[in-house]
């Protein structure tokens, strides 16, 4: 059974960082992605970032380019997203979730099968 757990989450003031982590087992298929999506109070879900298996590849949503760096550590099977700089408007809780294969569109929530349940991140003003 494929699971994914998030943690890392908390209160952080605005300009702060904070890395969560996605711990993740059961996984069966060569290629996967892992991507963090995010989901601010009100407002829409919104991939965050995206991180390949196949070739380590990653990519970002504009939102968070140059502040958020997504990585793995293969020997602890999990998914880091080392935030950065943190801003008011990036309070949301954040998901991690994996594909089975690599997405066509690394962006489109519908392209992942297994999620982890979320974490909040709060940044103060």
């Amino acid at each position: 059974e494929v699971q994914l757990q998030a943690s890392g989450g908390g209160l952080v003031q605005a300009g702060g960082s904070l890395r969560l982590s996605c711990s993740v087992s059961g996984i069966f298929f060569t290629d996967y992605a892992i991507a963090w999506f995010r989901l601010p109070i009100g407002k829409e879900r919104e991939a965050i970032s995206c991180l390949s298996s196949f070739d380590g590849s990653t990519n970002y949503a504009d939102s968070v380019q140059g502040r958020f760096t997504t990585y793995s550590d293969q020997d602890k099977n999990t998914v880091y997203l080392q935030m950065d700089s943190l801003k008011p408007e990036d309070t949301a809780v954040y998901y991690c979730a994996s594909s089975i294969g690599i997405p066509t569109t690394r962006h489109a929530a519908t392209e992942y099968y297994y999620w982890g349940q979320g974490t909040l991140v709060t940044v103060s003003s």
